[in-house]
Parts: C-alpha cells; structure tokens; sequence
C-alpha cells in the first residue's frame, strides 16, 4: 500500500530559512508555483486524478502525518508496513536538533509494538515536524520510502543514507542499542530508498491509498496558502 506525503514548502521557487515561531517567512524569500504547475506535478508526476479523490487530511505541521497514519491504520484503510512517498523540500530524518540520537538510541531500544506512543516522545520534546519520519522508520511502518525533492533542497539526507552508484543503498536503522536486542527483536529492516532531485523526472503511478499535506507555517511565506485549495481537490477530507 501506498501513501502521499506532502509539504506545501515543496511548491516553493525556493527553501525557506525556518521562521521564529508564530511568524512566516518573508515573500522575499520564495515564491509558490502556479496552479497550474501544481496541478500538472500532481497528476503527471504523481498520478492523481481529480475525479477520483482519494482520503486525505491537511495538518499544520508535518508531524501530524503519524496521526493521520495511525487513524488509517487502526480504521483497516491502511495497512502496516506500507509505503511512503515523500514530498517535501526537507527530508525530515532528524538531521539538526534533536538530531538522529534519541530515535537509534532509544526508540529502537523499545519492543516494536510498544514504539509508536506519540505521547511519550512529545513530553520528552524529542518528535517534532523535522524528525517525525525518522520516528515512522523505527516503528517499522514504513516498507520502502521515496524522497521526492527539488534542486533547491538543502543537503540534509542523513549519513544512513548512503548513495551507491545511480541509486541508494536501503536504510537499515543500526546502533549499539539496536544489536543488543537484536536476537530479542529481530534485526531492524531494510527499507529500499529512492530520491528523485528533479520534480520534472518523477513519474509515479502506484494507486495511493491515502495522502496527507503538511501547511508548515515556518518554512512557507503566507501567499503559499493560496495553493492549499488547489491540492485539496484531489482528496477527501477525513
């Protein structure tokens, strides 16, 4: 099974330095895409149809897409492991603070079906919108995972993924913690990894069962919200 995974800062002419809290970016700082650009990336690149939406949630930050998950998840709509499609203008795999540290050496320290309790991580101010999908690999969710970026994404693609020759290697989550239990838990897994750089090279076709879009108010300036309605079309809310 398939899932969309989208960021408004995706539809942007550039990346947004994160905004203080509470406040946007500067207009000067990027410009969002046409309506038109948005629709054809979403049907041509990604397969979408607007006669035919799909059930979908749009959260404010992007963190919100492991509710979104877990709701599918526990109606039957969607089932674990399942697949990722990523697109956003950030990896969202805990490169910066908090960094990687707490998920591989902790999170990963936890039985598997003891790991998703969102709660915990939220009071220990660990799980937030640019780690939250990190989180989703160490709960063992997520099957394969596509990154979908565009040529002004910043490096951020942590060291566990490792490009080899025209690809990446798939990510297997590993630490000191993480082999203590191995013979308890079973060895975390590998999940296959593709990046795509190129919003006009990606042409995915698999049927998503879901799609959720992240608003990230800190990294898209105010005029992007005029696209939210564009995107909307091709879902229906739940």
């Amino acid at each position: 099974m398939w899932v969309l995974d989208l960021d408004l800062d995706f539809f942007l002419s550039d990346c947004c330095p994160l905004a203080p809290k509470g406040e946007r970016p500067s207009e000067s700082c990027a410009s969002p895409w046409t309506e038109t650009a948005v629709a054809s990336f979403l049907e041509n690149g990604l397969g979408l149809d607007r006669a035919h939406p799909i059930p979908g949630r749009i959260t404010e930050t992007h963190d919100g897409a492991l509710a979104f998950w877990k709701d599918m998840t526990d109606a039957g709509t969607l089932l674990k492991p399942f697949s990722v499609v990523h697109v956003d203008a950030h990896a969202d795999l805990g490169i910066g603070k908090p960094g990687p540290g707490f998920v591989l050496n902790n999170v990963l320290g936890i039985p598997p079906k003891e790991r998703d309790d969102f709660g915990r991580y939220y009071a220990q101010k660990q799980l937030d919108e640019a780690n939250y999908l990190l989180f989703a690999l160490a709960f063992r969710w997520i099957d394969a995972l596509t990154l979908v970026r565009d040529p002004f994404s910043r490096p951020d693609l942590p060291p566990f993924c490792v490009r080899e020759g025209e690809g990446y290697r798939p990510i297997r989550l590993q630490s000191f913690v993480s082999s203590l239990f191995e013979s308890r838990y079973g060895a975390e897994p590998e999940i296959p990894l593709t990046v795509f750089d190129d919003p006009a090279a990606v042409r995915i076709r698999e049927p998503f069962v879901c799609m959720n879009l992240a608003l990230s108010p800190r990294y898209a300036p105010a005029s992007a919200d005029a696209l939210v309605p564009v995107i909307a079309r091709y879902m229906t809310l739940v």
